[in-house]
């Protein structure tokens, strides 16, 4: 049996599965002449290249949306301690009379 290929692509999105080593892994996050989007130095489909001013700012505006979920929850769990207590466990009785 011939063995399979561990790059290429199938149905347009690209894939590797050989080993990586250290200078493939950093020459692929860091492309200045390729657009936001290269190929993952390992896996399927594509990472973001941050030699891209672009990539930053997706990266910062998923930073700041995390930041802002963390802080939503963080402050939604302080008010439901203190106002809400219908989250509470309620025992029922069932009289088979």
């Amino acid at each position: 049996m011939a063995d399979k290929p561990s790059s290429g692509e199938i149905l347009g999105i690209p894939y590797n599965f050989e080993r990586p080593s250290l200078g493939r892994m950093l020459s692929s996050y860091w492309q200045p002449d390729k657009g936001m989007l290269v190929e993952k130095p390992f896996g399927i489909g594509y990472t973001l290249n941050l030699a891209n001013w672009r990539s930053w700012i997706v990266l910062a505006v998923a930073g700041g949306l995390y930041y802002q979920q963390t802080q939503s929850a963080g402050a939604a769990d302080a008010s439901d301690d203190d106002v809400d207590a219908s989250d509470e466990p309620v025992e029922v009785i069932v009289d088979d009379a």
